[in-house]
Formats: C-alpha cells, sequence, structure tokens
C-alpha cells in the first residue's frame, strides 16, 4: 500500500531529523556557526509563498513581493543592521504535496536559512509549522489567518504579523457590549474555518456574560436556518460565512425582512471588493440584495494602520503605501491586502536576528578563552524568545506578539448607501474600542435593540368612563340619601308607616352598598399595590352581595309579611314585627357570611395576571407591547360563582313567588307586589346580559367595567326607584288613598262614623296587624256559617210553601237557627267589635218563637193557617234575608264580599225604609 507523496514527505520530515541533519550537512556550501560574528554578513530567509498564477491565493503572493523588497531596501537604507537579507522564494502553489516538497527542497539543497518567511494556503502552513521544532526553524506568516495555527502545543515555533481570525472576537464583543447588546445569535458556514472561529467567539460571548439565542450553521441552503433565527426573535445575527453564500444569506433576509431598523448583521471584512455582483447566485436582485445589506457592520484587520507617525522604517503608513504602490505600477501587478503585515514582517526578521547577534557576541565575549560554538537548538531557541520579545510600531500599527499571536488592530467598516465605510477600530493591545463620531448610521433613530424588547402594558380603565361612571353613581348615591331622608322624615306618616319604614332603610343601604362596589371595581394596579389588589378583590366581593341582599332581602321579608297577613286564612292572631323582619334580613345575610368566610378560607381570591399576544408599538418605537389584565381569580371560582349565583337565584325565585301570591291584596301601601315583581324582572334580565357580556368581554376592561357599573347602577335605580316613587307621588298628591280598599269607596258619613276603626285598620303596627288578622278570619268563617244558614232557609221556606202539615216539626227544629240568623248584627266600633259579633251569635235568645200560637187557633184548618197574617208575616221575615243577600247585590247592591265591617247595610240610603226588624247584615273585610 502506498502513501501520498505529502504524507510521505511529512512523515520523513517529521521523523527523521537524522536525515534532516544530513541534508544541512551537505549543503552549507562552506558556512559555518560565526555568521553572527561578521559585520555585512548575507543572510538568506526561506520565502514560502504560491507564486504560480494558476495556483490558488497566487495573487497575494503576487503583491507581496514588492512589499518584501521595499522593506529590505529600506532595512539597507537605515544602517543600522550590520547584515543584509536575502530572500529565496520556494513556490508552493498552495499544494500540500508540492509545498511540502519546496521546503524539503530548500532544506536539504538551499542555503541555511535562518528563519521562514511566508506561509499563505492555511493548508500549508500549518503541515510545514507542524514540523518546524524538528528543524529548529522559526517560521514568520504574513497572510495565515487561520485559527488551528494558533495552537502552541501544535506549532510552537510559528509566528505571523497577521492578526488570526479569531482577534476579530475579542473586538466584536468590545463592539458588542459598546451598545449594551447582551443577547445575540450566530450564522456560520459549515467549514472548519468559520467553526473554529465561532467555536472562538462562543468562549468569548460567555466570558462576556453575552447570552447566545441561538446558533445555526448550514452548507448550502441558508434560508431555513435564517427564518430560524427569527422565530427565535435574534436581532443581532454574527455571520461567519464566504462572500459566495453571503449573497444567500443576504436574499433570505430580504425576503423574510430581517433588515432595516430592527435587526443588525456583522460579517467577515475580507470579502473582495463588490463581492455582491461577483457572487450573487440567488434569485433576489442587486437592488434587493442592497436593500437587505444596507448597515450591516463588517470586521477584518487593518492592513495599515490609521495613525499617520513614522514607525521603525521612518516612514509613516502613508508615505509607506504611497511607495509601494510606485512599486505595483512598475510591477504591473495588483496589490494585496496583506502587504503591509509582509512589509513588518521584513523588520521583524531584520529586529530579531540583530538582537540574537547581540545576545551572541555577548556570550562570545564571554567565553574569549574557549573555543565559543553555537548548535542550530540554541539558536532557535533564541529566535522564539526574541520574537516573542518583539515590540515596535510599524505601517500596521503596533507590533507585538502574545504567544505567537499578532496583537493588531481590527476595524469595523459599515455598509453605506452601496460601499463600505470605515466607523471604527479595536487596539487589541490596550483592549479599546473607537469609533468615528458620528460615523455610523442605524436605520432608525436609534441602534437596533438585541431582541423585541417586551413591555408589559397594563390594559386599564381610562381615567375619563372611570369618572363618568362614577359621577353618575355619585348621583345614585344622593337619590338613595334622598330617599332615606324622605323615609327618616315621614316615618310616622301613615303611609310610610305601612310600609315598613326600617325595611325601607335597609333597602336604601342594600342599595347604596351595590353603588359603592363600582368605586372599587373601577380600581385596578394602576391605583393601588399587588397586595392591595388582592384585599381590593375580596372587599368588593363582599359590599356587592352583602348589598344585594340588603336591598332584595328587606323587599322580600315586606312581602312575606304581607302575605302571611293576608294569604293564610288558617293563621290565627299573631303579631309579626318588625324585629321578625329584620331577623328574617338577618339570616340571609347570615348564609351569605357563612359563604364568603367559606369562600376566603378555603380558596381566597387572588390576584392573577393575563397575558395577551405581542402588539407592535403604536408610536412606531422598537418594542412590542405585551398587554396584560389582572383579575380576581381563584381555584375553583366556577364552583363559588355557581354557590352564589344559586342562592341569589333562589332568593330571586322566593321573592317572585310572594309578589305573585299577594298580587290582589288591595292595599297599596301595604303591597309592593307589582313593583317587585318588576324589579326582580328589570334585575334578572340586567343581571343574565351583564354576566354573558362581561364574561365575554373580560379581555376588555374598559367594556368589561362599563357593562358591569351600568347594570349595577340600572338594577339600584330602578329598585329605588320602584319602591319610594309611588310612595313619594303618593304623599304629594292623595296621603289617604293608600288606605284605601280599591274596590270600596267610603261616603263622608261612613269616614266619619268609622274614623275609629279605619284608624284601626290602616295602622300597622303590632297590635292593628293583630286585630286586622282577627277580624279577616271571623268574617271568612262567619260568611261561610251564613250561607249554609241560607241554604236550609230556603229549605225550609219551600217546606212551608209546599207540606203545610211538615209545619209543627219545621217550627220545631228549625227556628233555633233562624233565629240565630236574625241576631247577627253590624260589627261594633271599638276594640271588643269582633267579641261582640261572637256573643250576640252564641248568647242570643231567641225571641218570639214562631211555632208558639194562640190556642184559639189551634183548632184552625191548615189552610186557614198559612194564609193568616202570621203565617205571611213569617214567611217574609224568612224570604227577604235570602233576597237581600242573593239578589241586591245583582242589581247594584253592595258587594257582600267587599263590604267594610265598618258599614251596615241599614246606613246605605237604599235600604233605610226598610223596618227594622227585616234587616240583616252581610258583609265582610
Amino acid at each position: 500500500m502506498f502513501l501520498p507523496t505529502g504524507c510521505l514527505l511529512l512523515s520523513v520530515l517529521l521523523f527523521h531529523p537524522a536525515l534532516a541533519k544530513v541534508c544541512n550537512d551537505r549543503t552549507k556550501h562552506g558556512q559555518d556557526n560565526s555568521w553572527f560574528a561578521r559585520d555585512g554578513e548575507n543572510l538568506p530567509i526561506m520565502v514560502l509563498m504560491p507564486m504560480n498564477e494558476s495556483a490558488l491565493m497566487s495573487s497575494i503572493s503576487q503583491g507581496i513581493e514588492p512589499a518584501v523588497q521595499l522593506a529590505i531596501q529600506h532595512i539597507r537604507e537605515s544602517r543600522k543592521y550590520s547584515f543584509s537579507l536575502i530572500t529565496k522564494i520556494y513556490d508552493t502553489e498552495c499544494d500540500n504535496a508540492k509545498g511540502l516538497r519546496a521546503f524539503f527542497d530548500a532544506i536539504c539543497y538551499g542555503p541555511k536559512h535562518l528563519m521562514i518567511f511566508g506561509g499563505v494556503c492555511p493548508s500549508v502552513t500549518s503541515i510545514i509549522a507542524e514540523s518546524l521544532e524538528g528543524w529548529n526553524l522559526v517560521q514568520l506568516s504574513f497572510a495565515a489567518t487561520t485559527p488551528v495555527l494558533a495552537d502552541k502545543k501544535k506549532y510552537p515555533n510559528f509566528f505571523r504579523t497577521v492578526p488570526s481570525d479569531n482577534a476579530v472576537n475579542p473586538a466584536v464583543v468590545k463592539f458588542l457590549n459598546y451598545y449594551n447588546w447582551s443577547r445575540v445569535g450566530t450564522l456560520t458556514q459549515d467549514v472548519q474555518r468559520f467553526s473554529e472561529v465561532r467555536n472562538d467567539l462562543t468562549s468569548e460571548l460567555e466570558k462576556a456574560d453575552i447570552q447566545i439565542a441561538d446558533t445555526e450553521s448550514f452548507s448550502n441552503d441558508p434560508c431555513v436556518n435564517v427564518k430560524k433565527l427569527k422565530d427565535n426573535d435574534v436581532r443581532i445575527i454574527i455571520g461567519q460565512f464566504d462572500e459566495n453564500l453571503a449573497s444567500k444569506v443576504f436574499c433570505c433576509a430580504y425576503n423574510l425582512n430581517m433588515f432595516g431598523s430592527k435587526y443588525q448583521w456583522i460579517i467577515p471584512g475580507w470579502y473582495q471588493g463588490k463581492w455582491w455582483e461577483q457572487a450573487n447566485t440567488t434569485n433576489c436582485t442587486t437592488k434587493k440584495l442592497l436593500t437587505a445589506m444596507e448597515g450591516y457592520i463588517s470586521v477584518d484587520f487593518e492592513p495599515l494602520s490609521a495613525r499617520q507617525i513614522k514607525g521603525i522604517s521612518g516612514r509613516t503608513p502613508k508615505e509607506y503605501e504611497s511607495e509601494y504602490s510606485k512599486e505595483l505600477h512598475q510591477k504591473g501587478v495588483e496589490a494585496s491586502k496583506f502587504h503591509g503585515f509582509a512589509y513588518d514582517g521584513i523588520w521583524v526578521i531584520a529586529k530579531t536576528l540583530t538582537r540574537v547577534m547581540e545576545l551572541l557576541r555577548v556570550k562570545q565575549r564571554q567565553n574569549t578563552y574557549h573555543n565559543f560554538t553555537v548548535d542550530d537548538r540554541e539558536v532557535g531557541k533564541m529566535v522564539l524568545d526574541v520574537m516573542n520579545e518583539t515590540n515596535f510600531f510599524g505601517v500596521t500599527g503596533q507590533v507585538m506578539f502574545r504567544n505567537g499571536e499578532r496583537m493588531g488592530t481590527i476595524k469595523f467598516n459599515q455598509f453605506q448607501e452601496g460601499a463600505e465605510v470605515k466607523v471604527g477600530e479595536y487596539n487589541a493591545i490596550a483592549d479599546v474600542l473607537d469609533l468615528i463620531n458620528n460615523s455610523i448610521r442605524f436605520q432608525g433613530v436609534e441602534p437596533p435593540k438585541d431582541r423585541t424588547f417586551v413591555r408589559l402594558q397594563r390594559r386599564h380603565i381610562n381615567v375619563p368612563l372611570y369618572s363618568i361612571l362614577s359621577t353618575i353613581t355619585i348621583l345614585g348615591m344622593l337619590m338613595a340619601g334622598a330617599f332615606l331622608f324622605f323615609n327618616i322624615k315621614n316615618r310616622n306618616h301613615r303611609l310610610i308607616k305601612m310600609s315598613s319604614p326600617y325595611m325601607n332603610n335597609l333597602i336604601i343601604l342594600g342599595g347604596m352598598l351595590s353603588y359603592a362596589s363600582i368605586f372599587l371595581f373601577g380600581l385596578d394596579g394602576g391605583f393601588v399595590s399587588d397586595k392591595e389588589f388582592e384585599t381590593l378583590c375580596t372587599v368588593r366581593t363582599w359590599i356587592l352581595i352583602v348589598g344585594y341582599t340588603t336591598a332584595f332581602g328587606a323587599m322580600f321579608a315586606k312581602t312575606w309579611r304581607v302575605h302571611a297577613i293576608f294569604k293564610n286564612v288558617k293563621m290565627k292572631k299573631k303579631i309579626i314585627k318588625d324585629q321578625k323582619l329584620l331577623i328574617i334580613v338577618g339570616g340571609m345575610l347570615l348564609i351569605d357570611l357563612c359563604i364568603l368566610i367559606c369562600w376566603q378560607i378555603v380558596d381566597p381570591l387572588k390576584r392573577t395576571v393575563e397575558e395577551y399576544s405581542l402588539e407592535a408599538d403604536p408610536q412606531g418605537r422598537d418594542i412590542a407591547i405585551r398587554p396584560f389584565l389582572e383579575h380576581c381569580e381563584n381555584t375553583h371560582m366556577t364552583i363559588w360563582l355557581g354557590i352564589v349565583y344559586a342562592y341569589k337565584g333562589l332568593l330571586m325565585l322566593f321573592g317572585c313567588f310572594l309578589a305573585w301570591e299577594t298580587r290582589n291584596v288591595s292595599i297599596p301601601a301595604l303591597n309592593d307586589s307589582k313593583y317587585i315583581g318588576m324589579s326582580v324582572y328589570n334585575v334578572g334580565i340586567m343581571c343574565i346580559i351583564g354576566a354573558a357580556v362581561s364574561f365575554l368581554t373580560r379581555d376588555q376592561p374598559n367594556v368589561q367595567f362599563c357593562i358591569v357599573a351600568l347594570v349595577i347602577i340600572f338594577c339600584s335605580t330602578i329598585t329605588l326607584c320602584l319602591v319610594f316613587v309611588p310612595k313619594f307621588i303618593t304623599m304629594r298628591t292623595n296621603p289617604d288613598a293608600a288606605t284605601q280598599n280599591r274596590r270600596l269607596k267610603f261616603t263622608q258619613n261612613q269616614k266619619k262614623e268609622d274614623s275609629k276603626t279605619s284608624t284601626s285598620v290602616t295602622s300597622v303596627n303590632q297590635a292593628n296587624t293583630s286585630r286586622l288578622d282577627g277580624l279577616q278570619t271571623d268574617n271568612h268563617r262567619l260568611r261561610m256559617r251564613i250561607t249554609e244558614l241560607d241554604k236550609e232557609l230556603e229549605e225550609v221556606t219551600m217546606q212551608l210553601q209546599d207540606t203545610p202539615e211538615k209545619t209543627p216539626y219545621i217550627k220545631q227544629n228549625h227556628y233555633p237557627d233562624a233565629n240565630n240568623i236574625l241576631s247577627i248584627r253590624n260589627f261594633t266600633d271599638g276594640k271588643d267589635g269582633e267579641k261582640s259579633i261572637l256573643k250576640n251569635h252564641l248568647e242570643q235568645k231567641p225571641q218570639a218563637q214562631w211555632g208558639s200560637m194562640d190556642p184559639s187557633r189551634i183548632n184552625r184548618g191548615p189552610l186557614e193557617d198559612i194564609n193568616s197574617p202570621e203565617h205571611i208575616q213569617r214567611r217574609l221575615s224568612l224570604q227577604l234575608p235570602i233576597l237581600h243577600h242573593a239578589y241586591l247585590p245583582s242589581i247594584g247592591g253592595v258587594d257582600a264580599s267587599c263590604t267594610s265591617p265598618n258599614g251596615s247595610p241599614g246606613s246605605s240610603p237604599r235600604h233605610r225604609h226598610m223596618p227594622p226588624s227585616y234587616r240583616v247584615m252581610v258583609s265582610g273585610l
């Protein structure tokens, strides 16, 4: 098996130093180790460069030779050096095998070289540099920028006057820090050269505490990777790729809109001029590429120093450049960007050899009595030591090495309007970044941000809206206060007293609490702290729930009392005091407190923040707005709201039931069923609509607050107005009308006669309520008894007409009942009116018995007895009450079911002509 030529030569050079020694011994050409002792000696320097025009990077070498010859000329003209440098160029052709062969020929067949100058192609240079330690030679390169050669363990004898590709990384970090960019992304071509730079950059960024948001590498198509950078919100992008792929990268950036004021690209600065025209292999036009490229920053070493001071050659960089340009013109070759490093490199060799010669001469003088000799190993070590001490100002700036690496100057260019403009430089020795004032032009009014800075913006309630609704709420509270004043001022008035003023006060208090909750619903984190907001969540919930229960609980308690009095006919005399109603309302509030306390202990309300998607800044700034909204929530919010809604719903249904049951109670001052029904209907509808719309607009605080506030205002206002406005109107128009029965209109005489009774009925205090209850019960019972007796009387009358022979039986058995009917009289005034009715009904003695006849008439015949005046009078006394009760209402007389207990049939003008013996009272409350 045969090895390639390059590998074979490398193995010979590395592992057979004895052979190398033989090559040197055979090619000394009479030269000894006393070269340092003589002045005017010609010292040979091996120069390795690709000179063949067909070779890669040969254009660099062609522009280097004039700079080398100019440096040797300037060294000779300076007359500071006792030797002359002789350069022998060996063509490596940028090929590993040919480069090794050239190096081997120079070692074996050329003069004894003290140093090696050159090394352009990275691969050839790295192979030769690895073998230098065995040859005791030191190589100084002017164009090899590959970071691989910075490994001193592998290449201990390698130096370079050109900064490494890694040298730009500290400059980039310094530039990032200058603009406070702490978050970047990298886009790297999948090539060893760029990968090594990226790895070193990663290390430098970590040391500087700069976040690497994303690291992307690509081989051919970078669009996918550019898209990932955009998805990861990378705004500062550091690229490592050649000019052939740079056009593709910027074409993708244009298509993805990754250019302009929000992005900053940092790319290598060693591209050829007009590279976007020569390397454009994309479907983007040059105009699109230029649009995407506008403002990018390129970073590269400075070929010539910008400081116009005279250096080691006695010339300023600008004077040297002028002479170099003349040489190029004479030889007709193009300039090389490395010519300044080659020029300074020759001066480095000259200074190094001068210093080594001085050291050797000192040693020689110290060994006068012995034959002083020096071997190649010792000379090589001395050269290494002296090279590391190099420090002078050349045309490329301050020349200094640190571990073999040039501490040079890095320049920053910016692409502006189709051309690169220098905007600053970084001095690696002083670690100083110097930017030219006002030279960098960013696309926006300020440098791009290293990320999309997200500004949290609270969605708060607008102050004007809050002010308007608060004003309306204050007006509502003033209205409630006016109702409270009206209720307290007229609490002893018959109308207000009948409507339970204490319950009215509770209704007003509940409405005012509901109003007060609006102020708390309008406060958010913009007005209070986070801790206070959590407290606010609990307080406003408690106030609204307690206010609702207080208002409607008092209203429903009033209605329950009316229902208990007028609808429960089995109910005996029972006093329903306001204290009992207060206990009922207190029980409702106790249920509320139990729910709220359990809620607060088990699962209290907390401040939660809901964040929404990013939005563009309305002012056009390079920031994104992330709206957030504060909520009052807990873990089981749905369960607790369900419990509260269920309880309030049952309370509303109970109120509706009471309102329906008492709808026919005819005393307006007592019965608010109509207004309660209207209030419950409006409140229920508004609460359902408000809850639904509030849930749907929970991400729009202004709309939600407006709906919630209007629902509370509407419900509280409509409830208070329905309860108090009718009373106010009645008080102003007809203060006494509220106590009148709607179906019975008293005459002036009735009002005078029954003033005491009317006062007792209309007064809804404890005693009057009880007496009204008793009268209603007794009246109902007596009316039922009258109806039964009427039926029996009618049967008796028919029997008297049809079967005269049964008269003795009828007289014997039914006269007592007839007497009972005739004994029922009017209700009397005073506290014992109802007792007198029962007393007359139970204790009245039978008056003249219908069955008691004169003995002289016992022997008369049946027909004669029936048609006698006595019998006719008796029949009329039985039939007239029946006719009076059954037919008088149909002809416009007094309705038995509507007759007031305070009036009597005898007082009606329609019946005053009747004899007193034939009158009967049929009435009821």
